[in-house]
């Protein structure tokens, strides 16, 4: 059943009758049923992170770290330090919530989330094609339309999905690196990653791991990157070692 969180800012579902102990975080583009399997008889919360599902979309462009402070506030309604589920860009968000409110935060858990650039590369250059479109449409030559069929093009499939203030929130995070905000972590981390992973390669994990003071990692074999989907006992086993 929806409820609202945050004083109605931020919508999700409850599991269990009793004190919160686990709180979910969703994947870009997805929402709060892909934990459904996972959290099944807990006290947790999934929520929609703002902008997915039933929550609305952030008033301005954020990164990670605005995500954070947007829902902070639900942690105040649980009555001692959350286990963070993250998975993808909720791993990015739970990750500055970790920072954000210590105090707040008991355990990680993070799943293909894209927490360091892939080793070598940028920001990266547009092609060229794209940045002579865009380079005409800044001068007023060409029009709205005929620019976002060019984003549409040369974008990538979730660039290409959001619209409004959610594409401009997705090119903020998805030039984001986090390795100042891993040092600072001092809670326990586990981090659950699919060994087939093409989205978040392994390696990001293996790297994220040199910045974290308590991490372990666990490799699932034959599971891609949507680990809550693909293995959900693997998770829900990760979350119950973290409340028992």
């Amino acid at each position: 059943m929806l409820k609202s969180f945050a004083g109605g800012t931020i919508f999700g579902e409850r599991f269990g009758g009793g004190p919160l102990r686990v709180l979910a975080l969703h994947g870009w583009g997805r929402d709060r049923r892909d934990f459904d399997e996972i959290l099944g008889g807990l006290d947790a919360a999934a929520i929609d992170l703002p902008g997915f599902g039933a929550s609305p979309e952030p008033p301005e462009a954020v990164g990670a770290a605005g995500y954070a402070r947007l829902i902070a506030p639900v942690l105040d309604e649980f009555p001692q330090p959350a286990i963070i589920v993250g998975h993808s860009f909720g791993g990015r968000v739970a990750v500055h919530l970790a920072v954000l409110r210590p105090e707040k935060v008991g355990t990680l858990i993070l799943m293909g989330a894209p927490l360091l650039r892939p080793a070598g590369s940028g920001r990266g250059t547009p092609p060229f094609a794209y940045r002579m479109i865009r380079a005409m449409h800044r001068k007023r030559w060409i029009g709205d339309d005929r620019m976002e069929l060019a984003r549409q093009r040369y974008g990538s499939a979730d660039y290409r999905a959001a619209r409004g203030v959610m594409r401009e929130v997705l090119v903020v995070a998805v030039n984001e690196s986090y390795e100042a905000q891993l040092d600072q972590i001092h809670q326990p981390v586990q981090l659950i990653w699919g060994a087939d992973d093409r989205d978040v390669p392994v390696e990001i994990a293996r790297r994220a791991m040199e910045h974290l003071s308590r991490a372990e990692l666990t490799l699932l074999e034959g599971v891609g990157h949507h680990v809550c989907l693909e293995s959900p006992a693997a998770v829900r086993a990760a979350v119950l070692g973290g409340v028992s």
